[in-house]
């Protein structure tokens, strides 16, 4: 039975290069990095909001597809908002998928620390992070952080994975022990 796994958190908290180390654990897993997915829509940052949507669309259909074919799928997003969450449950179900919810946490001023510390990062998903952040309307980190754990908090199917600043090898070590411990349930 194939696996889609969400991987949620702050913005720099890990997900992605967590989802991407933790995906070599199973052949042909798929990591579907939805920022990356929005990336690759030309002129994007005009309408982030309908870029955005357009990109989860596309990745709905690329999860349903691949596990539709029995593989995983992992899906690093930092999500506030129940909605992307329930139709990724709605894929998983459809295909006789397990779908576990993950959350990576530290601290609101761990995260803001963290998002800081890449800024520099010419890696295009994080400086399309630095560019969404720098819009005047944009909530600080450590709001957004306090918003997420509000929402993942009232989902008792997700479980928390201490993210370690500076330390990879510990915060992968930690997520495999929650997919071990979502995999029982």
């Amino acid at each position: 039975m194939p696996n889609l796994v969400l991987i949620n958190g702050a913005p720099a908290s890990g997900k992605s290069t967590l989802a991407r180390l933790l995906a070599l654990d199973r052949d042909l897993t798929l990591v579907l990095d939805i920022d990356t997915i929005r990336g690759l829509l030309t002129r994007w940052e005009d309408d982030p909001t309908i870029a955005g949507y357009a990109a989860r669309r596309l990745a709905l259909s690329m999860c349903r597809a691949h596990l539709s074919e029995g593989n995983d799928v992992v899906v690093p997003q930092f999500l506030q908002r129940e909605e992307f969450i329930l139709e990724l449950a709605s894929v998983a179900s459809d295909t006789e998928a397990r779908f576990h919810e993950l959350c990576l946490i530290n601290s609101p001023e761990r995260a803001s620390a963290m998002f800081a510390a890449r800024a520099s990062s010419d890696e295009p998903n994080h400086l399309a992070a630095k560019l969404l952040q720098e819009d005047s309307g944009a909530d600080p980190v450590s709001r957004l952080y306090e918003t997420l754990i509000g929402m993942v908090s009232a989902r008792p199917q997700t479980l928390f994975v201490e993210s370690i600043f500076g330390d990879i090898g510990r915060s992968l070590e930690n997520l495999r022990a929650a997919m071990g411990q979502a995999q029982q349930r």
